[in-house]
């Protein structure tokens, strides 16, 4: 029987998982952090908490892991930026495993709540075809046309949480990302979404000198970014709340990818050729999120600006390029 806790961070060597294991273990709470990559390509470490590598997609693990803990923050998924997504459907949709085997675990250990971390991709796709967005709500993600696979994969999961709700009386609650980026996060190798690649690019700009960056499509296509404090913030503030139905979790300040560049090479010093890979993975036209729901229920809404964030989040990815070019 594992050692009881009073959460449990499923996926917790990812970037999200690990900033949120440190504010945890910082308000003095005992923290199990389960992921099934190996410890020396966790995000962070933090060794206050119970560190533990494991499968989740596999039963026993899950039940294992879950043993002894109060709350559940699942955030466990094989994902990445748009350009993973886009070409390993088959792999984002395997997480179902793991998304199953957790909340059966959850119920037979009677957690007392269930987080689960949903995706702005569960949103129908026509819907997001424009650059000049109208920000998306809650019931946009019905009639159901999310995206391909990961889309699916959250969109799947979400249904199970409002069933093993009304079916088994477990508390589940649920908040769609829209976004995320910060420091310790992906920021090379294929999986690293927009701010931190952009962030990169620049960066090696700066280094090298050479100040010409590739720029997938035509720079147009917009996005809402929410800085990874924020994500914290709002997922436990979800978690305990009072409302059941899921309520996006993003920035609605909405900005093409020039715009998001013209940012990072203010913060730079520098500016850049642009070269445009129109055959480029690009996902949908536009997104961004509409914050009536959130506001509503919680009186609250992310608003690190995306400058506030991208300063810090660029510093963090400098010196990473730094130390990899020697």
């Amino acid at each position: 029987m594992s050692e009881p806790v009073d959460v449990l961070v499923a996926g917790g060597g990812g970037f999200i998982g690990g900033h949120l294991v440190r504010d945890l273990l910082s308000q003095g709470r005992s923290v199990r952090v389960v992921d099934v990559k190996p410890r020396s390509e966790w995000h962070q470490v933090h060794p206050d908490a119970q560190n533990v590598v494991a499968d989740l997609s596999v039963l026993d693990d899950a039940m294992a892991q879950t043993a002894g803990a109060r709350e559940v923050y699942m955030l466990a998924a094989d994902m990445g930026g748009m350009g993973f997504i886009e070409n390993n459907k088959a792999l984002c949709m395997l997480t179902v495993l793991t998304s199953t085997h957790m909340l059966q675990a959850a119920r037979q250990h009677e957690v007392e709540r269930y987080f689960y971390s949903s995706s702005a991709c569960v949103y129908a796709a026509d819907k997001q075809t424009d650059t000049d967005i109208t920000a998306l709500k809650e019931s946009d993600a019905y009639p159901a046309m999310p995206e391909d696979g990961y889309g699916w994969e959250k969109l799947f999961t979400e249904r199970m949480c409002r069933h093993f709700l009304e079916d088994f009386g477990l508390t589940t609650r649920v908040a769609r990302y829209h976004n995320v980026y910060g420091p310790h996060g992906t920021w090379t190798g294929g999986r690293e979404k927009a701010p931190a690649a952009i962030c990169r690019k620049v960066a090696t700009a700066a280094i090298t000198g050479e100040h010409r960056i590739p720029i997938w499509g035509d720079g147009e296509q917009t996005r809402s970014f929410m800085y990874v404090d924020d994500c914290v913030r709002g997922s436990q503030m979800i978690l305990e709340g009072d409302s059941p139905e899921p309520v996006n979790l993003g920035s609605s300040e909405l900005v093409s990818i020039n715009g998001l560049v013209d940012i990072v090479e203010g913060i730079a010093g520098i500016r850049c050729q642009r070269e445009y890979q129109l055959d480029a993975p690009q996902g949908v036209r536009g997104r961004n999120s509409d914050n009536t729901q959130i506001l509503a229920t919680y009186g609250w809404e992310p608003s690190i600006t995306l400058l506030d964030g991208l300063e810090q989040t660029y510093r963090w990815v400098f010196d990473q390029v730094k130390r990899s070019l020697g």
